[in-house]
């Protein structure tokens, strides 16, 4: 591939992301910033989140429906699940089914926390939906190789929430963590992957209970390297030309597109400006 694209050889259309709400723009600012030339979609599901408690077959299916609002509605040339919920439900089948490629989270996070442990002690932590899938189970296990790498898992159920109604250092949040994570502390794990995209707003607190000395470990950069790797690769879309001019970035809500502005503009930055409203059929 040529260093300098030309306009008529790049790819215009941009990269879309998607999560039940606030969680997935961990990655959306990840791809800006290792993609800065790159147009963006990022649709947050928040008139029906959380995703965690509700049934795989029920996720799967928003994770469809959405993903062709992208490809359909935004001519997305690119999806990247950036909802370890939906991942875990739905990534296979969308990466047969969808026209465009499809990335997920959940295997660029199980690679770097099985890179980051010393001891062999891994931790991951997650929905009720993802744990319960296997999905990290078996990333893990694919990462390792055969090394000798012990894993423990445990469900956070009330994360999600709190991230959404933006109670991150809240003393709810303290004890709540050391309930939910008291098997991975227990379990003695030295890197503990944040399987949950909203998980990040929370590291101060998970790091505090889990101990300083456990390596956190989110997906988020590991999935931009991988759409950065996917456009460069000569096999998928082609990266945007930096000389067809600035891109754009759009953000939309399934919910309240005031709130979804308030709180996106705080946790991923003045790319927030505006939210549109986006209602299911």
């Amino acid at each position: 591939m040529p260093a300098q694209l030309t306009v008529a050889a790049a790819d215009d259309r941009p990269i879309a992301l998607f999560d039940s709400g606030f969680g997935g723009l961990t990655v959306a600012r990840a791809v800006i910033d290792l993609l800065p030339d790159e147009h963006v979609v990022y649709v947050g599901d928040t008139g029906r989140y959380p995703y965690g408690p509700r049934p795989q077959g029920e996720v799967a299916g928003f994770a469809h429906q959405i993903t062709r609002y992208l490809v359909e509605e935004h001519r997305a040339k690119l999806v990247v699940v950036a909802c370890n919920t939906a991942a875990a439900a739905a990534l296979d089948e969308l990466q047969r089914t969808a026209g465009v490629p499809v990335v997920g989270v959940i295997d660029p996070g199980a690679r770097a926390v099985v890179a980051a442990t010393r001891s062999g002690r891994v931790g991951v932590i997650g929905t009720v939906g993802t744990i319960g899938s296997g999905a990290y189970q078996r990333a893990v296990a694919a990462a390792s190789a055969g090394a000798p790498v012990e894993l423990t898992c445990a469900a956070c159920p009330g994360f999600v929430e709190l991230v959404e109604r933006d109670e991150t250092r809240s003393d709810q949040v303290h004890v709540l963590a050391q309930r939910l994570l008291a098997p991975v502390v227990e379990a003695g794990v030295d890197s503990l992957l944040l399987g949950c995209t909203h998980y990040p707003y929370l590291a101060r607190t998970i790091s505090d209970v889990a101990g300083r000395d456990v390596v956190l470990v989110s997906s988020a950069d590991e999935t931009a390297f991988e759409v950065r790797a996917l456009l460069r690769s000569g096999a998928g879309p082609a990266p945007r030309s930096p000389a067809a001019g600035p891109p754009t970035r759009r953000f939309l809500s399934s919910g309240d597109v005031e709130w979804f502005r308030r709180l996106g503009a705080r946790l991923l930055g003045p790319e927030v400006a505006t939210v549109e409203h986006v209602a299911w059929g």
